[in-house]
């Protein structure tokens, strides 16, 4: 295996510094690190501190909550409801005249029936 070869200054690399280097300085550290073999690049590595577990853990937190759909209100429930053929052939034209999807629908038309009824609902959409 070949001796191990330092890659970055003394100093911490971060992002901000990387991209503040010369073009030429950045092309020099990124043909370095494409140049090692696993077992050299395995070989710098270390296992992470409490702080940098608990940064990793946060990150992670983020990167999965920040899929799927954006929760509004109280988020969403599924609902399996039964509805005519011809009345949903209906409103999946109306919906799409009117660039809505079809839950956005049948949540507006179960709003607007709960209001017209004296109800009240609070309504995020």
């Amino acid at each position: 295996m070949k001796k191990c070869r330092k890659t970055t200054p003394s100093r911490e690399l971060t992002a901000s510094s990387f991209i503040a280097l010369p073009d030429e300085e950045k092309e020099r550290i990124y043909q370095e690190i494409e140049s090692m073999t696993p077992e050299e690049i395995y070989a710098q590595s270390r296992p992470l501190n409490a702080r940098e577990k608990a940064e990793w853990r946060a990150i992670r937190k983020n990167i999965r909550r920040g899929r799927g759909r954006p929760q509004t209100g109280k988020g969403v429930q599924k609902v399996s409801v039964s509805v005519e053929r011809s009345l949903l052939d209906k409103a999946d034209k109306f919906a799409k005249s009117h660039k809505l999807n079809r839950s956005e629908l049948f949540s507006k038309g179960v709003a607007s029936f709960i209001a017209q009824q004296g109800g009240s609902v609070s309504r995020s959409a």
